[in-house]
């Protein structure tokens, strides 16, 4: 398990621009098809926005056509942590960064093998780090 980072609430404020705190910290989505990650098709690490955890590597990304960037597995498990999410009258299983608790997204049952599962996160939650 990596090490946790514990920040006040005024501390994220300071640190992320006020769209990355609307959903890293209070559990905001950006709008389908506007995210700057969804069509990067560089080769690299998907870092969290918040802390820098490393959490998908490019080779796990595919298009799913929902209009966020979509991965199929994490770097490590224990980089992800998922709960449940009833808001929006739905049940549903969100993600956050193991290590700053920041909302990434939402993990769905209907993505490619070999694991079947789509990891639907934010770009605003995302950085992205190249390795060419």
């Amino acid at each position: 398990m990596t090490e946790r980072i514990e920040k006040t609430d005024e501390e994220w404020k300071a640190q992320l621009p006020p769209e990355r705190y609307q959903v890293l910290r209070l559990k905001g989505t950006e709008r389908p098809f506007t995210g700057r990650l969804l069509h990067n098709k560089e080769k690299g690490i998907y870092v969290c926005a918040g802390c820098g955890a490393e959490l998908f590597r490019s080779d796990a990304k595919y298009d799913s056509r929902c209009g966020w960037p979509s991965f199929f597995i994490p770097i490590s498990d224990d980089m992800i942590e998922e709960r449940r999410d009833e808001s929006h009258g739905t049940v549903r299983t969100e993600i956050v960064c193991a290590r700053c608790g920041g909302h990434l997204g939402h993990v769905f049952g209907d993505g490619p093998d070999p694991t079947g599962r789509r990891y639907c996160v934010n770009s605003l939650s995302l950085d992205f780090m190249n390795k060419d």
